[in-house]
C-alpha cells in the first residue's frame, strides 16, 4: 500500500512521546483500540472532519512498511481504506513531524508533498 502514512496529532500530546519514545495514541485512538493514521490522499479531509479550527498540530510521517502485520488497512470514512495501526507506534519509524499550522480561512496548511 502506501509508503507513508500520516498521523495528525496535537503538539501537546506528541512532547509525551517524545519523552518515552513511542505513542499509544490519542483518546480515540485508545478508545477505538488502534491508531488511526491517514495516507496523504486523506490528510486533508481527516484534518478538516476531526481537526477543524484547532492549531498546534502536528503532521507525523511514518514508515508504514515498519510497522509490519501492526499495520491494517480496513474500511472506514466513505468506503476507503484507512491504515489502522494495531499496538504502539515506536518513533523510530516516524520520518517527520511538520507543524500544521492554520490558514487565514481556518484550514490547515499542509506542505506541498501531501496531496
Amino acid at each position: 500500500m502506501d509508503e507513508v502514512i500520516y498521523k495528525i496529532v496535537p503538539q501537546t500530546l506528541w512532547e509525551e512521546a517524545r519523552r518515552t519514545g513511542v505513542f499509544e495514541g490519542a483518546p480515540v485512538d485508545r478508545a477505538d483500540g488502534f491508531i488511526h493514521f491517514s495516507t496523504a490522499a486523506q490528510a486533508r479531509e481527516t484534518a478538516a472532519k476531526h481537526f477543524a479550527g484547532q492549531g498546534d498540530l502536528l503532521l507525523v510521517a511514518v514508515d508504514a512498511a515498519a510497522l509490519g502485520t501492526a499495520l491494517v488497512y480496513e474500511v472506514s470514512r466513505g468506503g476507503a481504506l484507512f491504515p489502522h495501526l494495531y499496538g504502539p507506534l515506536s518513533l523510530d519509524h516516524v520520518r517527520s513531524e511538520i507543524p500544521l499550522p492554520l490558514g487565514n480561512d481556518g484550514a490547515h496548511r499542509f506542505p506541498a508533498e501531501i496531496a
